[in-house]
């Protein structure tokens, strides 16, 4: 009897339900759990098991160069940030009605901290998060239009829930890689949100992006549903190394 279920469990790819149901049972047993309430516990379990593993998965993938959650950031070396604003985006409310959320501000005030414990977030919840650099993004887009399959390589930045695109403005682009970023971000208008960090402000997108024409034209699909964070402060690195070097003195 026991071999035939586990036979069963492991066609039907129940691998908690397949390793434990014999524990559960002489427990339910023991403590007259009703069947219905044994099976309650069996599937709970799968559930619970299955939820882990996908999370994992969705990490793997999402090209998160470290992992950093809400909790880790330093709020108060960051008075210019509105921490209960911050915290909304948790609910992750912003990904039904398709809203972009911006991180603006000098390096090392923790924009990508930020983006991440987000994106850390929405995949414990099952959502598809990927995150690429600005720079990345369009080297990649630029080699896949040199072999020809520029609309394959778009259709995947189309599938995460949140694309979390980094350090824009830190590298400028010529015309033609502003044309790919404008492909993707027009085509995730509406249909799926992003999370973009730059150390620019929006004024000088059109140096960055080397068209102004074109910077106008993603600004206006970025910014109809966002919302917009400027960071302002000292840097955490440059603040550390104050305090490391005056306790040193």
């Amino acid at each position: 009897m026991s071999e035939k279920l586990v036979e069963l469990c492991t066609k039907l790819q129940l691998p908690v339900t397949a390793n434990s149901w014999s524990t559960v049972a002489d427990q339910a047993a023991k403590n007259n759990i009703p069947y219905s309430a044994f099976l309650e516990r069996l599937l709970e379990a799968e559930l619970a098991d299955k939820h882990l593993r996908s999370s994992q998965t969705l990490l793997k993938l999402s090209g998160f160069p470290f992992r950093k959650t809400l909790d880790e950031f330093q709020f108060e070396a960051q008075p210019t940030i509105d921490e209960r604003r911050i915290r909304e985006l948790m609910n992750l409310s912003f990904l039904e009605s398709h809203e972009n959320v911006l991180f603006l501000g000098p390096p090392g005030l923790g924009k990508t901290h930020l983006a991440i414990s987000i994106g850390m977030e929405a995949i414990s919840r099952g959502f598809k998060t990927y995150f690429i650099s600005a720079n990345d993004l369009v080297t990649q887009l630029r080699k896949a239009d040199e072999d020809n399959r520029l609309e394959r390589k778009i259709r995947t930045f189309m599938k995460p829930r949140i694309l979390i695109i980094d350090e824009m403005g830190y590298l400028r682009l010529n015309t033609s890689s502003a044309h790919y970023l404008f492909q993707v971000i027009s085509r995730r208008y509406e249909r799926g949100s992003i999370i973009l960090t730059s150390n620019k402000s929006f004024g000088e997108w059109g140096e960055i992006l080397g068209d102004s024409v074109i910077a106008t034209a993603i600004l206006d699909r970025l910014l109809h549903h966002s919302r917009i964070f400027n960071l302002k402060g000292e840097s955490y690195r440059l603040r550390e190394r104050r305090l490391s070097s005056s306790t040193n003195a």
